[in-house]
């Protein structure tokens, strides 16, 4: 792994449930980096494109430009400047790594995280900690048990008010069935946020 000259390495993960302003917060954060001029670089799976296919963008209309990358080799091909004039000698590795939805992406995501953060690199990751049954999702669980920071956001049931921890899936206004496929990208049209009492799953 090339070594960034930035030497405060760390792993930072933002979760919470849909609409809980996981995409704002990693924004806020990656905008404060670039206002202090620091090297940044932002990736977001390809799968989503539900507002922009080369932006992170929150619910809440904010946007950053981000590469849209089918899995986690991208991101490191693109970081290591393979193919691009970024191969050159003397190529840096950014100062700040952000990641959207870190859910749709593989168990090799924690690998690479890591290996960032020991490079020195500040590596911020957003994503989805339970799937629309409330249960874990994918590789965030191992990395919030590695992160140096954890921020867990909640949103606002939509039946009650009370702080949301979960993502109801609503399939043609009903709850989704428990064994439906865990990935469905999708927004209000496909998801509210809910509070334990409130969340369904049928099964």
């Amino acid at each position: 792994m090339l070594k960034s000259p930035y030497h405060g390495g760390h792993l930072e993960v933002i979760v919470g449930p849909m609409f809980s302003g996981k995409s704002e917060e990693l924004i806020r954060r990656l905008n404060r980096a670039v206002i202090a001029r620091q090297r940044v670089a932002v990736f977001k799976p390809a799968l989503d494109n539900r507002y922009h296919a080369s932006q992170v963008a929150s619910h809440a209309g904010r946007t950053i430009e981000a590469v849209a990358v089918q899995g986690v080799a991208a991101i490191g091909a693109h970081l290591a400047g393979e193919g691009t004039l970024l191969s050159a000698p003397g190529h840096l590795l950014p100062e700040v790594v952000g990641i959207d939805e870190a859910q749709f992406f593989g168990p090799d995501l924690g690998p690479l995280a890591l290996g960032l953060a020991e490079a020195g690199v500040r590596v911020i990751l957003a994503g989805l900690d339970l799937d629309f049954r409330a249960e874990p999702f994918g590789c965030v669980p191992d990395l919030l048990a590695r992160a140096e920071s954890v921020e867990k956001l909640t949103a606002i049931c939509t039946v009650c008010g009370a702080p949301a921890t979960r993502s109801q899936r609503l399939i043609g206004g009903q709850p989704a069935r428990y064994d439906d496929p865990v990935v469905l990208v999708g927004a209000q049209e496909t998801y509210e946020a809910r509070c334990r009492v409130h969340h369904i799953v049928r099964r």
